[in-house]
């Protein structure tokens, strides 16, 4: 039985038959570098208190759950992808 792929499979597999995919050179090293990037990224280890209001609360947690995701860690992802640059507005 074939499974089906989602869109970003797709598009990561025609991607990968096109030839755009190269192997990293030095893997171990590769591998080390993300480890400790990912390791500091998903250091948590200050604490952040702010006062909202009911409503905002609400409706994060509301999206939050749609995420599949624990309220604060939503909201942490949030914040880190402003931060970086990476938080697109619909």
């Amino acid at each position: 039985m074939k499974d089906k792929l989602t869109t970003e499979e797709e598009e990561i597999l025609a991607s990968f038959e096109k030839g755009d995919w190269s192997p990293v050179k030095d893997f171990s090293k590769r591998k080390k570098e993300l480890i400790e990037y990912a390791r500091h990224t998903l250091k948590k280890d200050k604490r952040l208190n702010i006062r909202i209001s009911e409503r905002d609360l609400s409706e994060l947690q509301r999206k939050a759950v749609i995420e599949g995701l624990p309220y604060q860690t939503y909201v942490s992802s949030i914040i880190h992808k402003f931060v970086n640059g990476k938080l697109i507005e619909t």
